[in-house]
């Protein structure tokens, strides 16, 4: 295993992270930024809001989401021992999205009125209803797994169940007024720049909530690895786990959905960078690869979705395919020589 690599994660994600904050479609000093940072007053005051309520709070953003994404994805192939298994393959990110649906489009049709509302009654709404998506689709595709034993055929059913989700997403736009499919839409491309500095604390906490449910997994997930049996045998509650699992990735899930949109790829492809990296599917270096890694990812996609001299922000979800779709090309075509799951 490769642990000196943690640290070069480590470092990419700092230079990432400041370089999220330095380069954008208005041109800022590197100076200035670092003395806005410090808390000095800044030569123009577009700059210290450009850096303190646009820039900062969108590379934070990026950071906690791209690991709490990557997670979910480690921690649902771990569990279905299958390297296809993600959020948005299982449908769980569409469980989620349909929860949000319900509430921007039958709830007053405008993400401007939920966020008019109190806190507690408008971003929460979401978030709950996020959770409430997600956590039933991921325990259906559970069910299914405990009934169905193929690998292959759970991931079909969690393809199928997908389809139904974004089937009702696409009757509930269909009756929905204009307002409310353009504000869906809009959510629906990714984007991490929605969540502002005063809701930047619930965002994180309740993210660092469900990794540090992820990293309890570690020991149980190397167990489940060598069968339930063994597990079993281990004195692991397997049941118990799998709820566990259940409140961790719908958690990551739901909030990442619902304060930032169904980010596709980063799920499924982080796992399996962190793989080659290390080259080992132990969970104690790989949880923890998988998580620095997912938040390199993010900041990069961030970073490439506010191009420097662009005056518009790209879609994160034209971006992200174009790191994650080759990844999964590659694993898929060599997944007889890569051996996960040993």
């Amino acid at each position: 295993m490769k642990k000196h690599l943690i640290p070069i994660i480590i470092f990419s994600i700092i230079i990432l992270f400041f370089a999220n904050l330095i380069w954008g479609s208005v041109s800022i000093p590197i100076e200035s930024v670092f003395s806005i940072i410090t808390g000095k007053t800044p030569e123009k005051s577009s700059w210290g809001f450009i850096i303190l309520e646009s820039r900062l709070p969108q590379a934070i953003t990026a950071m906690f989401a791209g690991g709490a994404l990557a997670a979910s994805g480690l921690l649902l192939q771990s569990v279905f021992n299958n390297p296809l298994a993600g959020p948005s393959i299982l449908g769980i990110d569409s469980g989620a999205s349909l929860g949000v649906a319900i509430v921007i489009l039958l709830g007053g049709g405008s993400l401007a009125v939920i966020e008019g509302l109190p806190f507690s009654s408008g971003y929460l709404a979401l978030v709950v209803s996020a959770f409430i998506g997600a956590s039933i689709i991921l325990g259906l595709i559970i069910f299914f797994a405990s009934i169905v034993k193929s690998n292959t055929m759970v991931l079909i059913i969690g393809i199928m169940v997908g389809y139904l989700t974004s089937a009702i997403i696409s009757i509930l736009n269909f009756f929905s007024n204009e307002q409310g499919v353009h504000a869906y839409t809009m959510w629906g491309m990714g984007d991490f720049s929605s969540v502002s500095l005063s809701k930047l604390p619930i965002f994180c906490i309740m993210i660092s909530i469900g990794l540090l449910l992820s990293i309890l997994l570690i020991k149980p997930l190397n167990a489940l690895l060598l069968g339930e049996r063994y597990a079993e045998n281990l004195g692991i509650n397997v049941k118990r786990i799998r709820i566990i699992l259940l409140v961790a990735t719908g958690i990551l899930t739901a909030i990442t959905t619902a304060f930032c949109g169904p980010i596709s790829f980063i799920g499924l492809a982080v796992p399996h960078i962190s793989r080659l990296i290390l080259k080992s599917s132990n969970q104690n270096i790989l949880m923890p690869c998988t998580i620095l890694c997912g938040s390199s990812i993010a900041l990069l996609c961030n970073f490439l979705s506010n191009w420097p001299g662009y005056s518009g922000i790209i879609p994160l979800n034209a971006i992200t395919p174009i790191i994650g779709a080759p990844i999964i090309i590659y694993v898929i075509v060599n997944q007889k020589r890569i051996q996960y799951f040993n």
